[in-house]
Parts: C-alpha cells; structure tokens; sequence
C-alpha cells in the first residue's frame, strides 16, 4: 500500500498545469539568452580592447562583472519570490534584459557598456533560479532527469555557442550586433510569459533581514572584485588583499547569521545534506572548469595562434553542437544509473579535453583545437545534469526553491573567481615567458600563459573528481 502511494506521488507534479512546456518556455529563451550573455563577448575581447582602449586587466570586468551582479542578484531570489509573483519576476526579469541590451549596443564607451552588462546580470540572476523553481514544481518526480536535462541544455549549450555566434557575427557586423540580436529573442520570450506563463510559487511575504541582505552584497561582491583586481594589480597589492579580506570576513559572518536565522535569506542548513552539498559542489566545479576554459580558448586561437576571428567562432561551433546533444543524454542517463558513473565518466574526459589543450602551441592544428573542444564538452556535459539532479532531489519541498538559488549563486561567484584566477594566471605565464625568452614572440608568451590557465582547470577536475568519490548508487 505504501509502495503504490509512493508511486502514485512520483507520478504526480507539485502544481499541476495544463501545459507545462508552454509554461517553461520564456523562462528557457530567458536563460538561455543569459548564459548565452554569458561568454558572447569572450570572442570579442580582443577587438573590443582596441576599440575601447583599454586593457585586458580592464576587459575582463564585462565578464566576471556580468556574473558578479547575477552572483549577488541570485541570493535574494527565494526571498523574491515569496514578495512577487512568478510572473511579476520573470517579465521583469525579460524587461530589465532588453534594456540592458539596447544600452549595451548602444554604447559608446566602456563605463557605458559595463553598465549594460550589470543590468543584463540583474535580469540573469532573476530569471535562471525561477526557471530550475518551477521545473520542480510543473513537472512530476519521474521526469525531473529529463527536465533537467533540458535546463541543463540550456545553461551549457548557451555558453558553448556564445563564442560561435559571436564569430559569425563579427565576421561581418560591428560588435554592437552581439547585443541587439538578443532583441527579437527576448521579445518572443515576453509573448510567451504574457500569454502562457502562470504563477506557481506562493507569495507570503516574509520579514526581510535587512543585515543579511547587506552582507551577501558585499561579501561576495568584495571577493569577485579582489580576485579580479589581482589579474591587474597582482596578489600582493593591498587593495588586493584587503579587499579578499573584507570580502571572506564579512561572508563568514553572514554564514553564521544564515544559520542562526529562523527565517534566512539562503537556508544555508540544506549543505547538511550529503547528497545535496556532494552534488552541488561538483557542478559549481564544473561550471567553473568550462567558463574559465571558454574564456581562455578564443583568446588563444586568435592571440595565440593569429587566426581571424570569424574563423574561431567556426571552429568553436563544433565543441557547442555536441555540447547540445550530450545535454539530452545525460539527463535521461541519470534516469537510467544515477549520477556515480556519468559524473565520474565525464569528469575524467574533461580532465583528457584539458590535457590536451595544455599540450596547445603556437603551430597546433584547427582539427586538434576542435577535438580537444568537443572531448572537453563531452565530458563536462556529461557530468554537469547528474550532479545537479542529485543535488536538487536530496531535498524536499520549499528546500528545492533554497538548493536551486543556492546552486546558481554559487555557479556564477565561483565561475567569475574562476575566470579572474584564469586572466591572472594567463598574465603570470606571459610574464614568465617574457622573462626567459624575450618579448619578440608575443603570441608564443600568450599561449604559454594560456597553458598556465589551463593547468588551473585541471586542478578544479581533479578536485571535482575527490568529489565523486561520494556519490551513492541509487536505491533499488
């Protein structure tokens, strides 16, 4: 009797709906737009330095200031969503993207476009949690590996495919189009959260802690900022090291406030969770790996090896195609044997795919470049939906909204570190190079500091590999 209840439950969603593709669909083209955002300007860096004048100390905040704002948007939003509906967040959420975007394509300076970037993050931060939220509460047990497959097809295929498109792009139009081919997407994406998204999240509008919001801010601001002050000022500069200081004191105290907290702003409790805290750290592990290698492999093609940028986003293409595919596997893969054997599996093909990008120089071939891509997608793919899907169903209840926004902020805190870590580390193997050989062979430097980035990912699989270690088999 028990048994047939349990399954009866398994069958059905939290909150049904009548049409819960037609639900998830602005949310799905709103993340994707996001994470697309995410590394769509990594091919463009170079030509933007030139055209913005500044350095890539200094290029390198549209990036890691882009995941900076979703970092800090993203810890609010359980308490968002409990003071707004789910419309009322995702359709501004949609809203604030299409003006940061006009703004963006419509810079004529770097304060301008950063700007841009922020409230494009603002929107991203909204958008990303409220999509895994309610996919849990739309969609019944047995389905949540496809699902999650899906949302996962979704926050791996954009960052793969940003450099691509941007290629494209480029190759033919100003660096403002990267900003305004956005425009029609997100204006499908309000038609679809207008006329079919419902509300499923109960607003109860809680007592908001008004300490603890100023502590996530700065926080995780001040340690995103202090890293990424290194890549240009170095570690031991004290602006550097005070504010990581600052920003590791003042997270310390906010951890322990959370925990006390009989209403927190993130219910940092759910880490008592083994499956959930296993699972969670190896995908933020995971995120970090590919946002980092994404940021450091167009750089190399078009400094490192001197090739167009039209021509990267080609041979970028391929490593985002099978990114897609491999979404879809890995999620029904998890439905099939659980998270043990693909996460494990794919973290030691990544780890191959690094190899061999860390084994990259200056006269490497375009087919080496794309086979190494796509065994580093492969790989991260096929470890990045199990994890999450072992985390997310270690929880119950409003615990699902608390892991989803704890996931996503941590994803994109420790993607941006990762990013600033790769940009300093990618200078230290320049500088060294520099030192030993001279600075005649500029593209020779790059791609050594390139190498030093790469080794830097390596570390993180190895560590997410410790991780796996963990996973339990699932019960029969």
């Amino acid at each position: 009797m028990e048994q047939k209840i349990r399954n009866n439950e398994a069958m059905q969603a939290r909150v049904p709906v009548e049409h819960p593709f037609l639900v998830m669909t602005s949310m799905l083209i709103g993340a994707f737009v996001g994470m697309f955002s995410e590394t769509s300007l990594n091919i463009a860096l170079p030509k933007l330095m030139g055209s913005l004048s500044v350095g890539t100390g200094t290029i390198q905040w549209l990036v890691t200031g882009y995941m900076l704002v979703i970092g800090i948007v993203l810890p609010f939003s359980s308490l968002i969503s409990k003071w707004f509906t789910t419309r009322q967040i995702i359709i501004f959420g949609l809203l604030a993207f299409l003006v940061g975007a006009i703004i963006s394509a419509m810079s004529v300076s770097f304060g301008m476009l950063l700007f841009g970037r922020m409230i494009q993050g603002i929107a991203t931060g909204l958008i990303l949690p409220m999509m895994f939220t309610v996919a849990m509460l739309i969609f019944p047990p047995y389905k949540l590996g496809a699902i999650m497959g899906m949302c996962a097809l979704v926050i791996m295929f954009a960052p793969a495919l940003g450099p691509t498109v941007t290629g494209i792009v480029l190759a033919k139009l100003s660096w403002q189009w990267v900003f305004w081919i956005f425009v029609p997407l997100l204006l499908v994406a309000l038609f679809f959260a207008i006329f079919y998204l419902k509300n499923v999240g109960e607003v109860t509008k809680p007592k908001v802690d008004v300490i603890s919001l100023f502590e996530s801010v700065i926080g995780f601001s001040s340690v995103v900022i202090g890293v990424s002050f290194a890549s240009e000022k170095g570690w031991t500069s004290p602006i550097v090291v005070g504010t990581l200081i600052l920003g590791v004191l003042v997270l310390f105290i906010y951890v322990k406030r959370q925990l006390t907290l009989e209403v927190p702003v993130l219910n940092l409790k759910i880490f008592s969770i083994s499956e959930f805290r296993v699972g969670a750290t190896i995908m933020m592990l995971d995120f970090a790996i590919i946002l980092s290698a994404m940021y450091l492999l167009p750089l190399y093609i078009q400094k490192g090896l001197l090739l167009p940028v039209a021509l990267t986003g080609i041979i970028m293409f391929p490593g985002g195609l099978v990114n897609a595919l491999m979404s879809g596997v890995a999620g029904r893969l998890y439905d099939r044997v659980g998270a043990k054997m693909p996460v494990r599996l794919g973290l030691i093909i990544a780890l191959i795919g690094l190899i061999m990008m860390a084994m990259m120089s200056t006269k490497t071939s375009v087919a080496y470049i794309i086979i190494a891509h796509i065994v580093l997608m492969v790989g991260c793919t096929l470890a990045m939906s199990p994890a999450q899907t072992y985390a997310l169903n270690a929880l119950t209840g409003a615990q699902s909204g608390d892991g989803s926004t704890i996931m996503n902020t941590m994803q994109q805190i420790v993607g941006a570190i990762a990013t600033a870590l790769a940009t300093s580390l990618l200078g230290m193997g320049q500088l060294a190079y520099q030192s030993q050989y001279g600075s005649h062979a500029l593209n020779a430097a790059f791609t050594n500091g390139v190498h030093y980035g790469f080794y830097f990912t390596m570390v993180l699989v190895v560590v997410a590999l410790l991780f796996s270690r963990k996973i339990s088999y699932p019960k029969k």
